[in-house]
């Protein structure tokens, strides 16, 4: 980043290969994993997930430098990176909204083939009261532990801060590990009928931002443990804390209406 563009009012960045090896890494995953469910190989998709995270690794290696070493992210450019992170996030609401509209389209006038009965016959859904309960008591524990977290970096307090987003990645790669384990006690598959489908795929991509959003929490904590982040400087934190609250608001409509009502 050159020093010269640090006034403008928006963000120059210089060449860059990432968004190139980042596609292809994802290319790469895409086809790996339909190498696996068919061929049963693995190969391809171990060399793209190294590619994937290799990349990941660098790219936030540079921004890191930018924003925080090289002082690229001045304020009006820090504006368009929240307004960047919030049409992403609406854009994964839209996302979620589409399984919803199916699981809903199948749920509210089930058909003759599944017995215009839902859920369908034969299919034994989980107990909302027993693993999803809690599951759902984790992520708003750490909803609460990550606000925790913002304030005492607003407020200068990092032995606080370093605490509290400590605990909001322990509870939240213990409630993707419960949902490992409900998945292997699972009385049904994927292939089980619609209700199969819509479960595992919503879930399913549920769970996977749950991943996403506790590397982006890991990648926080191991900044701060650097002193990165400063009461008026501190937007990768913030994206991260906005991203994982709306993991927790996405999983309360998947606990309500796919394993409450829907059950």
């Amino acid at each position: 980043m050159s020093p010269l563009h640090n006034h403008h009012p928006y963000h120059l960045v210089d060449l860059s290969p990432w968004p190139l090896t980042g596609s292809i890494s994802a290319m790469m995953l895409t086809t790996g994993l339909v190498k696996w469910f068919h061929q049963y190989n693995m190969n391809l998709l171990i060399l793209s997930f190294i590619g994937m995270v290799l990349t990941m690794v660098q790219w936030w290696r540079d921004v890191v430098r930018e924003g925080t070493f090289q002082g690229s992210h001045t304020s009006m450019v820090m504006v368009g990176l929240r307004w960047g992170m919030i049409l992403f996030i609406l854009s994964e609401v839209l996302f979620f909204f589409s399984f919803f509209w199916a699981f809903f389209h199948s749920s509210l006038s089930p058909t003759v083939e599944i017995g215009l009965y839902w859920p369908p016959l034969g299919i034994q859904p989980f107990n909302p009261f027993q693993i999803p309960l809690l599951n759902t008591t984790i992520l708003l524990s750490s909803g609460a532990t990550v606000t925790w977290a913002h304030h005492a970096i607003m407020e200068g307090n990092y032995t606080q801060a370093t605490q509290s987003l400590g605990m909001t990645i322990i509870l939240g790669v213990y409630f993707t590990s419960l949902q490992a384990f409900e998945y292997m006690e699972a009385a049904f598959s994927i292939a089980d009928s619609v209700f199969g489908s819509t479960f595992f795929v919503a879930t399913g991509f549920h769970g996977l931002h749950v991943i996403i959003g506790t590397t982006f929490l890991f990648v926080c904590f191991s900044r701060l443990l650097n002193y990165h982040f400063s009461p008026n400087h501190h937007l990768g934190f913030e994206a991260s804390a906005w991203y994982w609250h709306f993991v927790d608001v996405v999983w309360l409509f998947l606990y309500v209406f796919i394993y409450w009502w829907g059950g």
